[in-house]
């Protein structure tokens, strides 16, 4: 069983992430995570390495990837694949569950090496 607790939210500038299922809580191959974006933010431009599915339950999105915008609403799943540019923009403030296989870590443009994602830890 795992419980949200207060030492696995990481918050940066645009969101806040509450990591839930990791290798460093007992998951062997996924994570999940719950995002928490206020509306008008939008986040950096960047790549992971693993396909992400991410489940909104409140509010909606829009993601640009592969030289398209889409809007994703709440009861909707996004599914993004690994290796493609993305960039998330909150025009509300939206909530959503994602999952990925625990190995995935983020490239951001214009920067040397790749980071990993800690909530996904």
């Amino acid at each position: 069983m795992i419980s949200a607790s207060p030492e696995n939210v990481t918050v940066s500038p645009n969101a806040t992430m509450t990591g839930l299922a990791a290798p460093s809580r007992g998951s062997s191959e996924l994570s999940t995570w719950h995002v928490d974006m206020p509306a008008g933010s939008t986040g950096p431009e960047h790549s992971v390495s693993r396909e992400q599915v991410w489940q909104l339950t409140a509010g909606s999105l829009e993601v640009t990837y592969d030289g398209r915008t889409e809007k994703v609403s709440a009861g909707q799943t996004l599914v993004l694949p690994p290796g493609v540019l993305r960039r998330i923009h909150a025009p509300e403030r939206f909530e959503a569950y994602v999952a990925m296989r625990a190995d995935g870590v983020a490239s951001v443009p214009g920067t040397e090496g790749t980071r990993v994602l800690p909530w996904a830890r």
